[in-house]
C-alpha cells in the first residue's frame, strides 16, 4: 500500500493514534498501580503494629522481622496524637533516598513519580507518608526498598499493554475497514468511473450512476453525473454538426455512383430492341431504389440517428456477381476482366447492402484507375473463411496508388487519387466495415497493382448509437 494514497496515509494517521492511545492508558495505568502498591504497604504496616498497640510487652525480634516482612517495609512510625512512635523496626541497608506523600497527590505528581522509578533500574529506600485506615491515627510512616515494586508495574505494564494493544488494534482495524468501505472504496469506483469516462466521452453507458451512501460522496457523484451527462451530449451534438458536411458529401459520392450505373444501362437500353433491355430494367429499377433509400438515410443522420447495420446471412458469390454486372465498363472503355474467386456455398453474415456499397466502391476505383491507363486489366474478387471470421480481397492490375493517396487513404477528402475526386470512397468504404466490427486494410499497392483486404468477424457485436 503506497504512503501518498488516501489508505495509506490513513493507516498511517491510525498507527499514531493508537500509538498516543497506548500512552494515554500506560501512563495513569502506571501511576495508579503504583499509588495502589503503595497503599498497600501502609495498611500491610498499620496491621502489623496493631500487634504492639495492644499490650506494653516488647514483643520477640523473630515475630517482628516476620511481621515487617510480611508487610514489605524495613519500619513503621505511627503518630498518634501528638506522639510519634516508631511501632516496627529493622535494619535499614541504605540511607532514605526520597520521601513520598500520599495523603494528597497529584495526579501529575503520581505519573512524574511513576517515569522517575520505572526508568531507574536501582534498588534505593523511600520513606512513604500516608493516612492510616479506619482512623487508626493521624499519620503512619513506613520505609521500603524500590526493586520489588519496579519489577510488579513492568510486569503489569506488560499486561496493560497487551491487553490495550489488543484493544487498540481491534478498533483500529474496525475502523480503519469501515473509513475504507465507507469513503475509500467510493472514492476510488468514482476515480475508475472518470478513467473509464475519459477513455470514451461520448459513450453514454460510461456515465456514473450515484450510488454512495454517504451524503458528501453522493453529492459528488451526482455532480460529476450531471457534469458527464451535459458533456457526453456536446460532444454528440458538435460530432453530428462536424460530420453533417461530410455526411452530405458522402451520398452524394455514393448517390453519383448509383446514378452512373443507372446511367450505363440506360445507354445500352437507349435505342436497342435486344431482349438484353428486359434482364436491363430491374437492374436499373435497383440502382434508382438505392439512390432513394440514401436519401432516406441523408435524413435520418440529420435527426442524429445513424442506424447500426442490419446483418442478416446471404450467400457472397451472389453479391459479388452483382457488383461486377453493375461495375461493366462501356463497350468503348479499356478491356477490362472481372474474375471471381468464391466458393458458390460461401455464407456469411453481414449487412448486405451495406456490404454491396464497400465491394462497389473499392471495385468502381479499381476499375477508373485501370481505364485511365487506357489499357487492359484484370480486376479480382476472392473470399474465404477462417478462425477468426471472413475475409474477402479485392485486387486489380492497375497503376498502383500515388503517395499522396496512401498517406491519408481512408480519411475524407484527403485520399482521393483522380481528378475531381472527393476522396470519399475509401473513407466510407472503412467506415461501413468498422460498423460491422471489422477492419479494411491497403495490403499492398505498387506498379502491378493495389490489393485489399477486408475483415469481417463472426461474433458481430453491433451496439446502436444512442442520441
Amino acid at each position: 500500500m503506497a504512503i501518498n494514497t488516501l489508505s495509506g496515509r490513513f493507516l498511517i494517521l491510525t498507527t499514531m493514534f493508537v500509538v498516543l492511545a497506548e500512552v494515554l492508558i500506560l501512563l495513569p495505568g502506571l501511576a495508579n498501580f503504583r499509588e495502589d502498591y503503595l497503599l498497600t504497604r501502609l495498611e500491610r504496616a498499620q496491621i502489623a503494629s496493631l500487634a504492639l498497640l495492644t499490650t506494653d510487652q516488647m514483643i520477640e525480634p523473630d515475630l517482628e522481622e516476620e511481621l515487617l516482612k510480611n508487610a514489605g517495609v524495613f519500619n513503621v512510625v505511627l503518630r498518634r496524637d501528638t506522639a510519634r512512635q516508631l511501632v516496627l523496626s529493622s535494619p535499614i541497608p541504605q540511607p532514605v533516598s526520597a520521601t513520598y506523600d500520599l495523603r494528597d497527590p497529584s495526579n501529575w505528581a503520581l505519573v512524574r513519580d511513576a517515569l522517575a522509578r520505572l526508568v531507574d533500574p536501582e534498588n534505593h529506600v523511600i520513606r512513604v507518608i500516608g493516612d492510616p485506615v479506619q482512623k487508626g491515627g493521624l499519620v503512619i510512616e513506613v520505609t521500603m526498598e524500590t526493586g520489588p515494586m519496579r519489577i510488579e508495574m513492568i510486569e503489569y505494564g506488560l499486561r496493560l499493554l497487551a491487553l490495550s494493544a489488543a484493544v487498540s488494534v481491534v478498533t483500529a482495524l474496525l475502523l480503519f475497514a469501515l473509513v475504507r468501505r465507507l469513503m475509500v472504496v467510493p472514492i476510488k469506483r468514482v476515480v475508475a468511473h472518470m478513467s473509464a469516462y475519459a477513455e470514451a466521452p461520448e459513450d453514454a453507458r460510461r456515465i456514473i450512476e450515484p450510488t454512495a451512501r454517504v451524503e458528501e460522496l453522493r453529492v459528488a457523484e451526482e455532480a460529476l453525473a450531471s457534469m458527464q451527462r451535459q458533456l457526453t451530449s456536446a460532444l454528440k451534438q458538435k460530432e453530428r454538426l462536424a460530420q453533417l458536411g461530410q455526411a452530405v458529401a458522402k451520398i452524394s459520392h455514393d448517390l453519383r455512383n448509383i446514378l452512373t450505373t443507372a446511367q450505363l444501362f440506360a445507354d445500352r437500353m437507349e435505342g436497342s430492341n435486344d431482349p438484353g433491355v428486359q434482364r436491363a430494367a430491374p437492374k436499373l429499377m435497383n440502382s434508382i431504389g438505392r439512390a432513394v433509400n440514401l436519401c432516406e438515410t441523408t435524413l435520418a443522420f440529420g435527426k442524429a440517428e445513424e442506424p447500426p447495420p442490419t446483418l442478416s446471412r446471404f450467400m457472397l458469390g451472389g453479391l459479388v456477381t452483382e457488383v461486377l454486372e453493375a461495375e461493366q465498363p462501356p463497350a468503348e472503355a479499356a478491356q477490362i476482366d472481372f474474375i471471381t474467386d468464391v466458393a458458390p456455398n460461401l455464407t456469411i453474415r453481414a449487412d448486405r447492402e451495406q456490404l454491396y456499397r464497400v465491394l462497389s466502391n473499392l471495385v468502381r476505383n479499381a476499375r477508373q484507375a485501370i481505364e485511365a491507363t487506357g489499357k487492359p486489366g484484370t480486376i479480382e474478387i476472392g473470399a474465404g473463411e477462417e478462425a477468426e471470421g471472413w475475409w474477402i480481397r479485392v485486387q486489380d492490375t492497375g497503376p498502383g496508388l500515388p503517395e499522396r493517396a496512401r498517406d491519408h487513404l481512408f480519411q475524407p477528402f484527403s485520399g482521393g487519387v483522380k481528378k475531381g475526386g472527393t476522396g470519399l470512397g475509401l473513407a466510407i468504404s472503412a467506415e461501413l466495415v468498422r460498423g460491422h466490427g471489422g477492419r479494411l486494410e491497403l495490403v499492398r499497392t505498387d506498379e502491378s497493382g493495389t490489393e485489399f483486404k477486408l475483415h469481417l468477424p463472426q461474433d458481430l457485436e453491433i451496439l446502436s448509437q444512442s442520441a
